[in-house]
């Protein structure tokens, strides 16, 4: 499937990183599990899985020299674990698992027991792992536990596989975004990237299921309204959305730099519904604490400096939000429920109606 760009779509004017996405942060690693089962309905059998896990690792020595890192809720009808001693002590010390609501209990089990396995000074100082989730319960069967340990430690190991690769990761229906809807289409993974004019790397790495077909918004033209819905709106909630930066910034701005993923939500159409939960998490793979939290010494990027790494993280998470919808294929899960996918040639010539002049 397409991407944005691949379509004349370009966001903002910062140049991309090689891969457009978070890969494009030296160390880090994105991996995806995709749970797709068709088998009776429980208790027969475990009912039909859209589901699955993905893994974002931003340093496999996160646990010794933590992240900086800090978080942002727009509204907080969600979950995302961690948040709490992001914010208390302004570090990041495990990959950040994606997956759904009702999966997050064994993703995070799953994270522990990885954890353990890499660091054993983890069984004398304990590890709170960051696992956020979205509701996909429309094409998933969520009466029966459908992700395994087994899952997570494949998504995991493939995001240590990925890193350092030249060509884009999966998105749309994979791993956490396989059941995932939004803006009235078929959601998903969704990352995009930016190189700064100081040479910062800024990533953006979305979990999409927010949203109503009618204020889909592609590069300021309201294609939702211009597509005919197929079928009557329903509700969707939640976006999980990470930043990652090479540029070092310490925990408190790194919470200014999440808080920035709303901005380009809002320009796709998230109005941050009742029932949504978007939950922001931005992180500095190059400022880093010991385990007291002490910073290791270095340069620091604040202030003003900070304004290139606002306008990255704002454009690459409105391009982030269209590579979600462009990477997913229509999807039937459980009941026949059916989410559509958006259609790359139809926002093409949408957009080509609308007087849209390619960059």
């Amino acid at each position: 499937m397409p991407r944005a760009r691949e379509i004349g779509i370009h966001i903002g004017s910062m140049p991309t990183g090689p891969t457009n996405s978070v890969l494009d942060v030296a160390g880090v690693g994105l991996g995806h599990t995709t749970i797709v089962r068709d088998e009776p309905t429980p208790p027969d059998g475990r009912g039909t899985a859209r589901t699955g896990v993905t893994t974002l690792l931003l340093a496999e020595d996160a646990y010794t020299r933590p992240l900086a890192a800090g978080t942002a809720v727009l509204n907080g009808a969600g979950e995302l674990t961690g948040l709490l001693t992001a914010n208390e002590w302004a570090v990041l010390e495990t990959p950040i698992y994606l997956t759904s609501t009702m999966q997050l209990g064994r993703v995070y089990d799953a994270a522990c027991q990885i954890a353990l396995d890499a660091n054993a000074g983890v069984a004398g100082d304990v590890v709170i792992p960051v696992v956020g989730e979205c509701d996909d319960s429309f094409l998933n069967d969520c009466r029966v536990m459908q992700v395994e340990a087994a899952d997570v430690r494949a998504a995991h190991r493939r995001a240590v596989d990925s890193r350092g690769g030249d060509r884009p990761p999966e998105e749309g229906a994979v791993g956490a975004g396989t059941g995932m809807s939004c803006l009235g289409f078929k959601g998903g993974i969704g990352t995009s990237s930016r190189v700064t004019p100081a040479g910062h790397t800024v990533a953006v790495l979305l979990l999409t299921n927010f949203g109503e077909r009618k204020r889909l918004t592609v590069a300021g033209v309201p294609v939702g309204q211009l597509i005919p819905a197929s079928e009557p709106e329903r509700p969707a909630g939640s976006c999980i959305g990470i930043v990652v930066t090479d540029a070092p910034i310490a925990g408190s701005d790194c919470a200014r730099l999440a808080r920035r993923i709303g901005l380009g939500l809002a320009r796709t159409g998230s109005t941050a519904h009742h029932g949504s939960g978007e939950i922001f998490l931005a992180t500095s793979t190059t400022r880093r604490t010991d385990r007291d939290g002490f910073p290791e010494e270095g340069a620091r990027v604040a202030g003003r400096g900070l304004d290139d790494l606002f306008e990255a993280v704002v454009d690459a998470a409105e391009e982030a939000v269209l590579n979600s919808l462009l990477g997913a294929t229509t999807t039937v899960g459980r009941d026949g429920n059916t989410s559509e996918g958006l259609d790359p040639a139809l926002v093409s010539r949408v957009l080509r109606e609308a007087g849209h002049v390619e960059h």
